[in-house]
């Protein structure tokens, strides 16, 4: 399994270690010596997953989703929603489950990463989508 250096060098991918530090709100000394192998603790931790929307169980331990926990869709619950809509609407038919899915992860992600300043960042929900089928 890989370490914390490895997904958060993940993370960064492309971009510069200076700018990825900004994104996340800690100096760039303090990322490359993450990146040395030093483990950060719980609240650097989470500064670093809220910055860089990914979950803190994926960023801390590798397990569980990168991003946080938008891409989870409770499958019997949107079962049990599209028979009660199709119950009070039964000449409107649903979009097939993938799509629904779809949807629903995108609007859970929207609704869990508006930015600071309380707009929604289309961009990085088309990033996220990128990821959809992978999960």
């Amino acid at each position: 399994m890989e370490g914390f250096a490895e997904r958060l060098r993940s993370l960064i991918g492309a971009g510069s270690i200076s700018a990825f530090a900004r994104k996340v709100g800690l100096s760039e000394a303090l990322i490359r010596k993450y990146l040395k192998g030093a483990e950060p603790g719980l609240g650097k931790a989470n500064q670093i997953a809220m910055g860089a929307n990914c979950s803190l169980e994926w960023l801390a331990t590798g397990c569980g989703y990168l991003y946080r926990q938008a891409e989870v869709v409770d499958r019997e619950a949107l079962a049990a929603a599209g028979t009660l809509l199709q119950e009070l609407q039964p000449e409107q038919s649903l979009p097939d489950e993938r799509q629904l899915v779809t949807l629903l992860a995108y609007y859970q992600f929207l609704r869990s990463h508006k930015r600071a300043d309380g707009f929604l960042d289309l961009a990085l929900a088309r990033e996220f989508g990128k990821h959809l089928n992978e999960a």
